[in-house]
């Protein structure tokens, strides 16, 4: 069975639209990339946790703050390496500026025998639908539409 992960799409709606709020991994592999590597926050879904509960302990993992309201669920999609993401919106609030994220260690340059210490999430943004589009990874694309529907805008 494929690994499978929860994540939440947190959205605003501005005098301009819609905005959501990606966030870009940490780590060396995500360094350099920008276009197609932004994400929602997710994360695995423990064994025995049901998708909504992950997606809510994920988002306090990843960005510092707890989800209280509705979660609207926008369907599951299947990422390019095979893993299953189980979406999820929400209407909220989120200043980037206080992006409070865990770490992870990885040995890094590889095969040097050191480990290095980096954030899951290095960055978070606003983002307007039409502009989060280019910049979301393309598997996880579908649930911009996916949110869009769903409000019906």
């Amino acid at each position: 069975m494929a690994p499978q992960s929860a994540g939440v799409l947190l959205y605003r709606l501005t005098d301009t639209g819609l905005e959501v709020l990606l966030v870009h991994p940490g780590g060396p592999f995500w360094r350099n990339k920008q276009i197609g590597a932004w994400q929602l926050p997710k994360g695995l879904i423990e064994a025995g946790e049901a998708p909504e509960t992950a997606a809510r302990r994920e988002v306090e993992e990843e960005l510092g703050i707890a989800i209280s309201g509705t979660l609207l669920p926008l369907g599951s999609i299947r990422q390019a390496g095979g893993k299953i993401v189980h979406a999820f919106a929400c209407e909220g609030t989120f200043d980037p500026a206080d992006l409070r994220s865990q770490t992870f260690d990885l040995e890094w340059p590889p095969r040097s025998g050191r480990q290095m210490r980096f954030p899951e999430i290095d960055a978070a943004r606003w983002m307007p639908l039409s502009e989060a589009s280019d910049w979301i990874l393309p598997s996880q694309r579908p649930v911009l539409g996916r949110l869009e529907q769903t409000l019906a805008l």
